[in-house]
């Protein structure tokens, strides 16, 4: 993320250098700059797909984690089954 904001400001830095820099009948400097302007835009494009493809990556991870945490907390021994049935059975066993 500190990389996409330093790329951004790069940018903000030529975009300005663009609108005050020289007259219009430079044009080579204008092309230059507008080259490498579209080049920190492709490469801060970039990072933010790499940042939202991370994010993402993390996103199925924390689902995923959280799935198997819950249905650890859910899973309950095989021995309590057949526990209520046993002392269902034994229930009216002593009573005249």
């Amino acid at each position: 993320m500190k990389k996409v904001i330093a790329l951004s400001a790069v940018l903000v830095m030529g975009a300005l250098g663009m609108a005050c820099g020289d007259s219009a009948a430079n044009n080579a400097n204008a092309t230059a700059n507008k080259a490498v302007a579209n080049a920190m835009n492709t490469a801060a494009n970039a990072m933010a797909n790499a940042a939202n493809q991370a994010a993402t990556a993390a996103n199925s991870a924390a689902t995923a984690a959280n799935a198997a945490s819950n249905s650890m907390a859910n899973a309950k021994p095989a021995g309590n089954a057949a526990a209520p049935a046993a002392n269902a059975s034994n229930t009216n066993v002593n009573k005249k």
